[in-house]
């Protein structure tokens, strides 16, 4: 009896339950062959997809499609799946992108997913002009999400950003998983992706190979979960900068685990400027970790001064309770732990669990200044607390 009871139920539910749907943007327009300027068709099809109140599904299916920078702005009256077999492709003219701070912006959406695709801003020439010292405009991060909540996206690869690949601001519940972000190594401040004043967001299984930070979590940043990240080259996972201001969100409970740092500048980092803050760090977990000919394996810098901005300052930066459990690998540098922390603000709760770093086949050492902790296991180099 019960049996049949969930049969029919199940069925009246068949019934009821219409699939989603399914529209794709070259209803509205848009051409894939490359050339053809589709950015109007686009924004019509979001309009329809955010004005839906059914769930619906906007298709870009296989082909380049060329859009100018532009806002998919909500809030939606449903959620809406932008799935994507395509590639969104820049202007051939970079100058077009460059003058813009972000390429594709989602704003103020709550409820959507963004299956598969290639986001292709071709930052070549924005690099070069950069590189030649020409007057190249500040140069557009290729997607942002602000003030955004229940986002998923799955499968996303972004290629030659002019800038960061992704930024994520005040922004709630996000999942994101399978994306790979790749630029050329010698590519300016092409970071994978900046997060800050964001709650609940978790990165998983992963491909970040840029010339900037892998993944850089900034200030008001807590309840994150790095898992499963190959990171190289780029200058690795970075916690701040903190502190560039004295009013500051800090960050807290992070975990970033089982990642592969292959040639990168830096591991694991936690940066602060040497100025005056009432920011922090606290409750960060590193673990199993592997360093393959990482320069800093692991660091904590509250020294940071680019161009000498901060002199005979100190860093007001607190950061507590920061573990580093089962990493192993090797250093380019003797020197594979290095703690510099701030004299009027020590770090407190440092601990070291499990620990087998090497200067290529020598031993490495660890530096400490105002560093507080204990070490769990077998930890190699040695510990300066």
């Amino acid at each position: 009896m019960v049996k049949v009871y969930f049969f029919v139920i199940s069925l009246f539910l068949l019934v009821l339950v219409k699939p989603n749907e399914a529209y794709s943007v070259v209803a509205f327009g848009a051409r894939g062959d490359g050339r053809t300027d589709s950015t109007q068709a686009f924004q019509k099809a979001w309009a329809w997809a955010c004005g839906s109140v059914k769930r619906v599904i906007l298709d870009v299916p296989s082909g380049r499609f060329v859009v100018r920078p532009m806002s998919f702005n909500g809030p939606c009256r449903n959620h809406v799946t932008l799935r994507m077999r395509g590639t969104i492709i820049g202007p051939s003219d970079y100058r077009v992108l460059a003058r813009s701070n972000v390429w594709l912006m989602f704003y103020n959406i709550y409820g959507l997913t963004i299956n598969g695709g290639t986001i292709d801003a071709g930052g070549h020439s924005f690099w070069s002009c950069r590189k030649h010292n020409g007057y190249c405009y500040n140069g557009a991060q290729s997607i942002s999400f602000v003030s955004c909540g229940g986002i998923v996206v799955r499968g996303l690869k972004s290629i030659n950003s002019q800038k960061s690949h992704m930024s994520i601001k005040n922004c709630n519940n996000m999942a994101i998983s399978y994306l790979t972000l790749r630029a050329p190594s010698g590519s300016p401040n092409t970071d994978g992706m900046n997060i800050q004043n964001s709650n609940r967001i978790s990165v998983y299984n992963s491909v970040i190979k840029t010339g900037d930070d892998c993944i850089a979590i900034g200030p008001g940043t807590k309840n994150m979960v790095v898992n499963k990240i190959a990171c190289g080259p780029g200058h690795g996972i970075s916690i701040g900068s903190m502190g560039n201001s004295l009013h500051e969100d800090g960050v807290q409970n992070i975990v970033v685990s089982n990642v592969v740092f292959y040639k990168t500048t830096f591991g694991v980092r936690i940066k602060s400027w040497a100025r005056p803050s009432n920011g922090f760090v606290r409750n960060v977990i590193f673990r199993n970790i592997i360093m393959e000919n990482v320069y800093y394996p692991i660091l904590i810098d509250q020294m940071y001064c680019p161009n000498n901005q901060c002199p005979r300052q100190n860093s007001g930066v607190k950061i507590n309770n920061v573990s580093y459990i089962n990493i192993k690998g090797t250093s380019l540098r003797k020197e594979a732990i290095q703690f510099t922390c701030s004299p009027t603000n020590p770090c407190k709760g440092i601990k070291l669990q499990d620990i087998r770093l090497t200067f290529g086949s020598k031993p490495a050492v660890s530096t400490c200044s105002y560093a507080r902790g204990i070490t769990q296991g077998k930890v190699s180099p040695r510990s300066c607390f």
